[in-house]
């Protein structure tokens, strides 16, 4: 009987943990493993003890069972769910989503990570068949390349992006001859200019598949060689920069890089690709080994698209990824090259969506890009993107909208949320990218974001220059952390950039530092051409090479209650004068050490600056514009203000905390937040991101080095 009891307790304990592990395993209508097979019926997270069921092996697979199981319960009131175990998962063309594939408010359809997995959906083939023909050389051969069907400019070693060979070794080239235009490019665009005999070699066998990077100011062109002419030391490109404008010419002095050059292949980490061959060769690093690396190149320019229609006002609805892997995305030089007139908009995306409504992307990662990471174009509305991690990647982050006028509105890309991400480790191959990027559309939210680690502007609102109509309007910026931005790679960028006409837009409570220009232009807040009607309140913005503020030119914008501090050149910048009033400055303090504090031009009197806090902490006189702080009174300006040391702990390791005596209070300064900038997620993941190996030679300036 003892023995029976105790058999019995045993049963019922086994039963117990059988019952608690059948609810610990998370339910959902369909599974996808890489162990999967697509004949099986989905329904199992794992195959059975047989091997005639088990989970789809393909998200393609589960989706067309989504879509039956939809159309025969179409009045369902809870989300539909796809678990998709960890593993790789090679796409073979870009999945599409379309109306067919909507979910309901109630009912949404899910494609979720397995629990505690990692799935990573994929656009790049991992190489097998390596050879090691030397110890520092490894080599396998592509049929498809050899064969004209594939080709690729990026390479990705155990997780990290590989670069190809480059000239020069160290620094750049620089124009030795302006650019000129060919007969073929006259009056489109510059297509020559000259080079320092050397730097171009006419016997290189690879010349075709040569690359050439060409800095402009805010842009950067890549362009296929023409011919070269060494008599004269000139280079024809094929194709032409995107107009005749001086930005986008070719001056002397200008920097260039020549990129995949064959005879170039010299240090480890680098890779050539001989497409006639079909030969990639890398030569590994120290620390890799051939037998435990995995060697991942690119074949999809895109991994998912949304495809709503337009055309018949029909969107792709309620769909929701989350916690997914998106990576290794292609691009390719194009025949004509490519050369963007600014923030590299032209681009395509990994992930793109064309009138999808109410869907959601959250806690995904999306890396290893050749473009852009995500874009919500033509008709795109309330949709979100949230906890998301943006890293690796080729051009910038998120764009939203398009650079059109829509006129009706459901065309309109508008209320779209970006919330709690990381987007950092961009321009990798395109520096002029932004991190998030949002054109002609309005009722946007950029909330809680690290942006960082970029060659150009942070963030980037509106696309018409001047006073014409525009759609950037009402958008709320808030709450981000943007830093490393510019590192004296490219000129004329912003931390926050604006453009046009923008009323209901505000910026409020963001940090903005560590910014950087080659030249002029490296501001915190920059309101360029037209930016009219915004408010910028409670932001911290310091550590700019060029200004905390700068206006180009704009009417009735607000800055309110900011800190401006310890930026470079200058501290508030102001480009044209016009016959309204351009901005006021109201409550805010501005404290530096070097540079002047108004710079630019600050003729006429068509601005209000009062009860502001000015202090110059090298013990040198404030003056505003040439003029004693009397003489700018007498002016009108700053009647209610103050000159005196605002009393921060500690500014130069960037805390900007008021002691209680601070004489900030007496001009209505309401102190603010140092904390709730930026993303809550993994700060380990957040600051290897801020900090990666730069992808173009940097100048050697004190980029990051406050905190």
């Amino acid at each position: 009987m003892r023995a029976f009891v105790m058999l019995l307790g045993l049963g019922l304990l086994l039963l117990t943990g059988a019952i608690m592990a059948l609810a610990a395993r998370p339910h959902a209508d369909f599974y996808v493993a890489p162990n999967g097979n697509d004949s099986w019926s989905g329904r199992l997270a794992a195959p059975n003890s047989h091997r005639n069921d088990g989970p789809f092996l393909t998200l393609e697979r589960a989706q067309m069972a989504v879509r039956t199981f939809r159309s025969q319960h179409p009045n369902l009131h809870r989300p539909i769910v796809v678990l998709i175990r960890g593993g790789f998962y090679p796409l073979k063309q870009p999945m599409v989503f379309t109306p067919e594939d909507s979910g309901t408010a109630e009912s949404p359809t899910v494609f979720e990570a397995y629990p505690g997995e990692k799935p990573i959906i994929s656009g790049g083939q991992v190489l097998n068949n390596w050879q090691a023909v030397a110890p520092d050389r490894w080599t396998t051969t592509l049929p498809d390349v050899k064969n004209g069907l594939w080709n690729f400019c990026q390479l990705w070693v155990n997780g990290e992006r590989r670069y190809r060979p480059r000239l020069p070794i160290n620094g750049y080239y620089t124009i030795t001859q302006e650019g000129t235009s060919s007969p073929a490019a006259q009056g489109k665009g510059f297509d020559q200019f000259g080079y320092a005999p050397g730097s171009f070699n006419p016997h290189w066998p690879d010349l075709k598949d040569v690359e050439v990077i060409v800095f402009h100011t805010w842009a950067a062109g890549r362009y296929h060689v023409a011919s070269l002419d060494t008599s004269r030391s000139i280079v024809t490109l094929v194709g032409h920069t995107p107009g005749t404008e001086w930005w986008t010419s070719f001056p002397k002095g200008n920097r260039y890089l020549i990129e995949n050059v064959k005879e170039a292949l010299s240090q480890p980490g680098q890779w050539y690709l001989d497409r006639s061959t079909g030969v990639l060769t890398y030569l590994p690093k120290a620390q890799e080994r051939l037998q435990n690396a995995q060697i991942v190149a690119p074949r999809l320019d895109q991994l998912l698209l949304l495809q709503g229609n337009p055309n018949a006002d029909v969107p792709v609805s309620y769909l929701v990824f989350r916690g997914l892997t998106f990576a290794y995305s292609n691009w390719n030089l194009p025949p004509e090259g490519h050369d963007a007139p600014q923030a590299e908009v032209d681009l395509p995306a990994a992930i793109e969506a064309t009138m999808a409504h109410n869907c959601l992307f959250d806690r995904c990662h999306i890396m290893h890009t050749g473009a852009w990471a995500i874009s919500l174009g033509e008709g795109c509305q309330n949709n979100h993107i949230e906890n998301c991690a943006f890293t690796d990647l080729g051009a910038g982050g998120i764009k939203l909208g398009e650079t059109i006028i829509r006129e009706q509105p459901q065309l309109i890309a508008s209320n779209n949320t970006v919330q709690n991400c990381l987007i950092a480790d961009g321009g990798r191959l395109h520096p002029a990218a932004t991190g998030i990027w949002i054109g002609q559309s309005p009722y946007n939210r950029l909330i809680n974001n690290t942006i960082g680690n970029l060659y150009y502007t942070g963030i980037s609102v509106g696309w018409t220059w001047g006073y014409g109509k525009s759609l950037a309007h009402d958008n709320i910026i808030m709450n981000n952390r943007i830093e490393n931005i510019g590192q004296g790679l490219l000129s004329d960028m912003g931390g926050i950039y604006l453009l046009g006409i923008s009323p209901g837009t505000v910026l409020e409570h963001n940090l903005l530092r560590h910014i950087r220009s080659l030249t002029y232009g490296g501001w915190g807040i920059y309101f360029d051409e037209g930016t009219s009607d915004v408010l910028a309140e409670d932001n911290i913005v310091y550590d700019t090479k060029s200004g905390g503020l700068h206006q180009h030119y704009g009417a009735n914008n607000r800055v309110i209650n900011n800190i401006f501090a310890l930026n470079l050149e200058a501290q508030l910048v102001r480009t044209r004068a016009e016959d309204h009033l351009s901005f006021t400055l109201e409550h805010n303090i501005v404290y530096y050490r070097q540079g002047t504090l108004l710079g630019s031009n600050w003729s006429g009197n068509n601005y209000h600056l009062d009860y502001n806090l000015y202090w110059n902490a090298a013990g040198q006189p404030v003056t505003f514009d040439g003029m004693s702080f009397s003489q700018w009174q007498q002016k009108g300006q700053d009647l209610h203000s103050l000159i005196a040391d605002p009393e921060f702990l500690d500014p130069e390791k960037g805390d900007f905390r008021l002691k209680s005596n601070s004489p900030a209070f007496r001009i209505g300064f309401k102190p603010i937040s140092l904390t709730g900038f930026g993303c809550n997620l993994d700060p380990r993941e957040v600051e290897a991101a801020l900090h990666t190996p730069p992808a173009f030679p940097l100048p050697q300036i004190d980029v990051g080095q406050r905190p």
